[in-house]
């Protein structure tokens, strides 16, 4: 039987296929299976980047769900700190003058500026008013001096006559009373005019100390109140010893402890840039101002060149010492919640633990905490405010050598 093939020739059935149909067949299966591994790398190299993708967001979402924290540790302070507290610098005496009479000032003969020692004469009032006064006591004592002496005379001669009845002892004990009136008269005079001497000795000012004179409130020709008549006296002249200064600190109540009379405090003012002035506290207020909070302290410093003024401003730098050494933390490690001041700790497992602590001084980038910590916890750093208790966390990797 005849069977005709694809190119139209006859063969009998049964007998084989020449060797070109053979070759051709061939060639349709590669290009088949050819097809069919196209197909497969299509659907390999198409879907599995996808799911690789997929896998991939999965993984950085699960990462990403996971926030990474910067932690730092604790670090300890110093057992002794220093403080930086504001101070006024006084003279260790200061003193206003003024005058003890009234008048019209003569003369001066000091001015601002001026050092003086103790003794030196400032300046003299002319006190015509008490001038007078005195002239006049002084004739009322003369009065009472004459009148005592008459009143001694008789009552020595009531006495005589007694002895021989020619006066009664009404008469002789009337006499020596009033010698004795005219002797209370005596020393009453005599206590006026020393009264007097001693205002008119006021028209003399002198220095009470040795010192400089800060300020001078006079002139010649004006006038003098002394304020015993119940005005305002007039301040005179001011005086004030530079040669060692008080230093007056209000010392915080929280340093109030440690602020004990022997520590040394350095003094620093604007106008010595880079340069300190050793002081010493010598006494405290031993008492808080409830006003305050704080406790007034006076630290003494040697001035013998008058290069520091009375009535500076100063900084003192306290050196005080701590009980116990205490940890620093960042302020941007607190977290304020309604329940109180908390930190954040990376605890066991990479999970948050939420502490509750007590700061003691604030340092402004850095406060103090005094409980709550033992110094071996890592704290985050920038919490953020949603973060709970029990939270997963993941550390942030520090670069080598970065603190």
């Amino acid at each position: 039987m005849k069977v005709e093939n694809e190119n139209g020739v006859f063969r009998q059935e049964g007998t084989a296929l020449p060797g070109g149909a053979r070759e051709h067949r061939r060639s349709g299966w590669w290009i088949f299976l050819l097809a069919i591994v196209i197909a497969v790398l299509f659907v390999v190299f198409g879907i599995l980047p996808r799911i690789q993708a997929r896998t991939a967001l999965s993984q950085e979402t699960m990462r990403m769900a996971v926030p990474t924290v910067a932690v730092v540790q604790p670090k300890r302070s110093a057992p002794a700190q220093e403080i930086i507290l504001p101070a006024n610098v006084q003279a260790f005496a200061d003193a206003p003058i003024y005058a003890r009479t009234n008048g019209y000032l003569k003369r001066w003969y000091v001015d601002i500026g001026s050092r003086v020692k103790e003794g030196q004469l400032l300046a003299e009032i002319d006190t015509p008013e008490v001038t007078q006064q005195l002239r006049q006591a002084r004739a009322d004592l003369g009065t009472s001096q004459a009148n005592l002496n008459l009143s001694k005379i008789t009552a020595d001669r009531y006495e005589g006559l007694l002895k021989t009845d020619s006066v009664s002892k009404q008469e002789s004990d009337n006499a020596a009373g009033d010698y004795e009136a005219k002797q209370a008269n005596v020393q009453s005079s005599q206590a006026n005019v020393r009264r007097l001497e001693e205002l008119q000795s006021f028209q003399r000012i002198y220095a009470p100390f040795a010192g400089v004179i800060t300020a001078r409130n006079t002139d010649v020709g004006a006038l003098i109140n002394s304020g015993s008549t119940g005005g305002n006296g007039n301040e005179l002249f001011h005086i004030a010893q530079p040669d060692k200064l008080r230093v007056y600190v209000s010392v915080p109540q929280v340093y109030s402890q440690a602020a004990k009379p022997g520590i040394t405090a350095d003094l620093t003012l604007a106008e010595f840039p880079g340069r300190r002035f050793e002081g010493k506290l010598v006494r405290t207020a031993n008492a808080i101002d409830p006003t305050s909070r704080t406790l007034l302290v006076e630290i003494a410093v040697n001035n013998p060149t008058g290069q520091l003024f009375t009535g500076s401003y100063a900084e003192v730098h306290f050196k005080l010492p701590t009980p116990a050494s205490s940890l620093i933390l960042p302020v941007n490690a607190l977290l304020f919640r309604s329940e109180g001041l908390r930190v954040a700790v990376v605890g066991q497992g990479q999970k948050v633990e939420l502490k509750q602590i007590t700061i003691g001084h604030d340092f402004g980038s850095e406060v103090e905490v005094v409980a709550g910590l033992d110094g071996n916890e890592s704290v985050i750093v920038n919490p953020p405010d949603s973060v709970v208790d029990g939270e997963a966390v993941r550390i942030a990797q520090t670069p080598q050598g970065a603190q």
